[in-house]
Parts: C-alpha cells; sequence; structure tokens
C-alpha cells in the first residue's frame, strides 16, 4: 500500500521541463525496502515463566511457535508473540498461549489467550495449581518509518564529509 503513492510520485511529469526535480522531492528510501523484513511468526522467539504452585518449582522456557513444552502436569503451547515496533510508545510483547491440564488420564484446557510481558495482570492464567507468564518476545523490525524528505538546509550539509576527508587535496 505504501508503494503505490510512491509510484505514482514517480511517474507524475516533473514540474521543472529543464532537469529531474530537486532531491528534496524524491520518495523516501524506505520505498526501497523489503516488505517482508518483519520476523516471519515461524522464526519468533519467546520466553515463559512458569510457577508449579504446589511445588514452588519454577522454570523459564524458549520457546518458538508451534513448539510446546511439559511442565509439572501442563503442556504450555506457543502459538504466537508480537512485539511492537521500536519506534512505538508504549513498548508491549504479548504472546498467544495454550495450556492443558492432565488430570487422571484426561487433558482439558485451562487457558487459551494473549498474555503480556510489560502487563501480567491484564490477561492472566488463573489457576490454582499452576501460574504462567510472559517474559518476552524477540522479533526483527525494517528500520522504521524514514524521516521525511530533508528541507533545503539540510542538503546544503551533504558536502562537509567529502571536506573533511583527509585524502582530499586543498
Amino acid at each position: 500500500m505504501l508503494l503505490w503513492p510512491a509510484a505514482t510520485l514517480a511517474q507524475a511529469p516533473a514540474p521543472n521541463a529543464a532537469g529531474p526535480p530537486p532531491a528534496a522531492t524524491q520518495p523516501a528510501p524506505r520505498v526501497t525496502r523489503p516488505a517482508t523484513a518483519v520476523t516471519p511468526v515461524k522464526d519468533r522467539v519467546l520466553v515463559i515463566g512458569a510457577l508449579a504452585k504446589r511445588t514452588g518449582e519454577t522454570r523459564s522456557y524458549t520457546l518458538k511457535p508451534g513448539q510446546y513444552v511439559d511442565f509439572a502436569g501442563i503442556r504450555i503451547t506457543a502459538r504466537t508473540c508480537e512485539t511492537t515496533p521500536p519506534w512505538e510508545r508504549p513498548k508491549l510483547s504479548g504472546a498467544f498461549l495454550q495450556v492443558d491440564e492432565r488430570l487422571s488420564g484426561q487433558v482439558r484446557r485451562v487457558f487459551s489467550g494473549w498474555l503480556y510481558a510489560e502487563s501480567p495482570s491484564l490477561n492472566v492464567m488463573q489457576h490454582p495449581r499452576y501460574d504462567v507468564w510472559l517474559k518476552s518476545c524477540t522479533m526483527r523490525f525494517p528500520e522504521g518509518p524514514s524521516p521525511r524528505p530533508a528541507a533545503p538546509s539540510t542538503a546544503k550539509k551533504s558536502p562537509e564529509p567529502e571536506t573533511a576527508a583527509p585524502s582530499s587535496p586543498r
């Protein structure tokens, strides 16, 4: 969707027939970034904590979506995780988990939903014997929004690196 307006700008006739438009009116460089730079779901990594309240046993597990771990009578299955991009505030990390309990040979789903690292009380797994929480979700993002086209005053600063180079004779 972002590429369409940029393509339209590139096809528009130049305002000055004598040459190309000034550098300040060129499309932002983000147009050339691949749209697939965000981590695919299968490659994301989440870290969860688990507590068996009866024994006091606590463990941390590192999982990818689709993986599961058995812990003290429950199976914790990671489905996906999301993190806000670094340029957005507030920073939030969430994971969709499913927790199944095994009692007397029967399996019963005791939790299916999102858990949030920064706000554990927002959506909690309420169980008398177990506690599960999200510690982190790791994924990569593209570089982020590009700054708006440079003003003419910043275009004057581009020669500075050339004059600062030690190899240029004076």
